[in-house]
């Protein structure tokens, strides 16, 4: 049994607990190869009716994937990137595609690979804890694991803000948004699980109707008061006119938002608005392919995300030089060179 995830069965429902609380339950490239192949051996499995998945500690489901290592490799012949990346799309795919319940408790810090790991899911239990973001933009990398599907797909505008911006969300807001399904307080969740293991369960909906005799109402999610906002500066075709229709509104939330726009990386930034344009029309499966070869991209070249990791992560400066360091320097060629088929081929699912 590995020491950064632990697997149980209770009464025919399997239990998944990321055991890295030290790093905040970040997933490692073994993570992603053990969940998968043991989501492949339960699918199969007759006594097996559903899934739970949980982070140990007390401040984290998952707080991303592990990029230290990819980065510690350099550019040149980035192998880290490629097997980790691999492997946490495939396993992104499989829970997407998993024809059994899926229940996450998001119970703490839920933000990129943590999030690839929930969302596909069936059921996402939301807690007074949660706190959900897709901060890649910040580290000069674009939201992923599956995002490019997602993110469009929220209401409006609001997927585009939140894979720009990187902003934090709780409670209500991300029911709101789709990433919950259900709130319920932190302290419900172990009784959640021994009445998920103590019922029969068929279906998603006999999941439904357990959830719901836990689950409470968070209240009116504060996102909604900027939706207008949100959609009529998000909705716009290009970095160059979100920027532009962001500095004319006359608003807090306008300006706050043009202020952190203006520290990220412009190409991840310009990236990111056509990765997705791009999957909002594309099936699950090809946006992971998309993305793919998206940070295959970005990882096989001196790019932002190595400057944006040692400038968040390692030395903590958060003073990136981001380069080009104007929207204006970047190229289409430039962004469109991050869509191309790697060196190594397309990611098969």
């Amino acid at each position: 049994m590995s020491s950064e995830v632990n697997f149980e069965v209770m009464s025919g429902l399997g239990v998944i607990t990321l055991t890295r609380p030290d790093v905040l339950n970040a997933l490692s490239h073994e993570m992603c190869v053990l969940i998968h192949d043991k989501l492949d051996e339960w699918q199969a499995a007759d006594d097996i009716k559903a899934v739970v998945v949980r982070g140990a500690g007390n401040k984290a489901f998952c707080a991303g994937g592990d990029v230290r290592a990819i980065v510690d490799q350099g550019h040149e012949r980035n192998v880290a990137a490629s097997e980790f990346f691999a492997a946490e799309y495939r396993l992104n795919a499989k829970i997407f595609h998993f024809q059994k319940p899926y229940i996450v408790l998001l119970d703490g810090i839920v933000m990129g690979g943590g999030v690839g790991v929930s969302i596909h899911g069936s059921h996402r239990i939301v807690t007074e804890n949660t706190l959900f973001a897709m901060p890649e933009c910040a580290i000069g990398l674009v939201p992923d694991v599956g995002a490019s599907h997602f993110l469009p797909r929220m209401p409006g505008a609001v997927g585009t803000y939140l894979g720009m911006t990187g902003a934090r969300l709780m409670g209500s807001d991300v029911l709101y948004t789709g990433v919950g399904t259900a709130y319920m307080a932190s302290e419900k969740l172990e009784q959640l699980i021994s009445k998920l293991a103590d019922e029969e369960i068929g279906t998603c909906d006999d999941v439904d109707t357990i959830v719901a005799e836990f689950a409470e109402d968070p209240g009116p999610a504060p996102l909604d008061e900027f939706r207008d906002l949100i959609d009529a500066a998000f909705g716009e075709n290009s970095a160059e006119d979100i920027f532009d229709h962001l500095s004319i509104i006359d608003h807090d939330w306008a300006r706050e938002t043009h202020a952190v726009l203006s520290k990220l990386s412009p190409i991840s930034l310009k990236v990111i608005v056509e990765e997705l344009q791009r999957g909002s029309k594309l099936d699950f499966d090809d946006c992971m392919v998309m993305e793919y070869r998206i940070v295959s991209a970005i990882t096989a070249y001196d790019s932002d995300f190595y400057e944006g990791v040692r400038a968040l992560l390692l030395d903590k400066d958060h003073d990136p030089n981001w380069i080009p360091a104007t929207l204006e320097e970047v190229s289409n060629d430039m962004v469109l060179a991050h869509f191309q088929i790697p060196a190594g081929g397309d990611l098969l699912l």
